[in-house]
């Protein structure tokens, strides 16, 4: 894929601004751009606080703190007032807590979602780009069907966007190296104990570290017409060999699967393949009711169909990660974890 786009001069704001992606992407902005605003609205006041220490409002003056909620629309509108481009990063994400508070998670991950383009649309944003999850593939768990249907409503959101020049896309991959909430800090925290608890020795996930993600949203951002949802090509892991290579002194206890999770996760189903275009590291889900579509700048940029049949699973996929690549990726997170410790940003 192609660079980011300039965003210098443009007032950009995230949803989820102090989340692990959010903040990483905030961080990423102002490495490499000069944007005249650079908005960062989440609901916790604390973690806005810490932020605003890290990046010091001297330095980074284009950076503003909106406290707020995506379940409020009325927040959102006198947010929203100016600003070019969003990138929702905002949601409710883990699988357990989803089953058991299934209302909370369809407030903020599908009434957010739709108070985030009803506020867009009617604040005259040009680009809206949300994030989405494997788990919105086929959901078997609640999360990834708020995810779903949240995806559903930013693609045919472009065909009430009408004439205002709104365009809304999504942006769909697998699990973060190092997120919170990922399994890399549990294996973590739990090598002191000799065991490591193993849901299914033949789990595979798709893996994306926080920077790839960040500039996959970036350039997506950059590339979007409205309507699709972009997915990059991602290697594959064994569970276990993530477990190894986190602590290869441990032995293995297997626990079972949770409720609602899968042993491998889809980021293209097979349905979804009919009207998906592959380019060289990425893919292109084309929306499905062509009412407002017209998908000729992929196909120029090399955009081919798939063939009959495929689907994009962890467990099929032809890249895979090594128990060394592990290990430097996990290197590499923990470097990166030391110098946000040390008060180390981008600048």
């Amino acid at each position: 894929m192609s660079e980011s786009m300039d965003l210098s001069g443009r007032s950009v704001l995230v949803t989820g601004g102090t989340g692990s992606f959010g903040r990483r992407c905030v961080e990423t902005i102002l490495s490499k751009f000069k944007p005249d605003k650079l908005i960062v609205f989440s609901r916790d006041e604390n973690k806005q606080h810490e932020m605003s220490q890290a990046l010091n409002s001297k330095v980074y003056p284009c950076v503003r703190y909106f406290i707020g909620d995506v379940r409020d629309l009325r927040r959102l509108q006198r947010a929203f007032k100016g600003v070019d481009f969003v990138i929702h990063a905002a949601a409710l994400k883990q699988v357990p807590a989803a089953e058991y508070n299934p209302i909370e998670f369809v407030k903020t991950n599908i009434i957010g979602a739709q108070n985030v383009l009803d506020a867009a649309i009617d604040s005259g944003v040009k680009r809206v780009i949300a994030l989405s999850t494997d788990k919105a593939a086929c959901p078997a768990n609640l999360y990834g069907a708020t995810k779903l249907c949240a995806d559903k409503l930013f693609i045919s959101g472009n065909v009430y966007a009408g004439e205002n020049g709104t365009r809304l896309s999504v942006v769909r991959y697998g699990n973060v190296l190092g997120s919170r909430g990922s399994v890399l800090p549990f294996f973590a925290g739990l090598r002191h104990r000799g065991v490591l608890p193993i849901t299914d020795p033949r789990m595979t996930r798709f893996w994306i570290t926080l920077e790839q993600g960040v500039e996959f949203v970036l350039q997506s951002l950059a590339k979007m017409e409205g309507g699709e949802t972009f997915v990059p090509k991602l290697p594959s892991m064994k569970i276990v060999d993530l477990a190894r290579a986190v602590a290869p002194e441990c032995r293995h206890e297997v626990v079972g699967i949770r409720p609602g999770e899968k042993i491998h996760e889809t980021l293209i189903t097979e349905d979804e393949g009919r009207h998906t275009l592959e380019l060289e590291h990425h893919f292109v889900i084309e929306p499905e009711f062509e009412v407002f579509w017209d998908g000729d700048r992929h196909r120029r940029d090399g955009g081919k169909p798939l063939s009959e049949g495929y689907s994009y699973s962890s467990d099929s996929n032809p890249l895979w990660l090594t128990i060394e690549d592990l290990h430097l990726m996990i290197e590499s997170e923990h470097n990166r974890l030391r110098n946000v410790s040390s008060g180390a940003t981008a600048d």
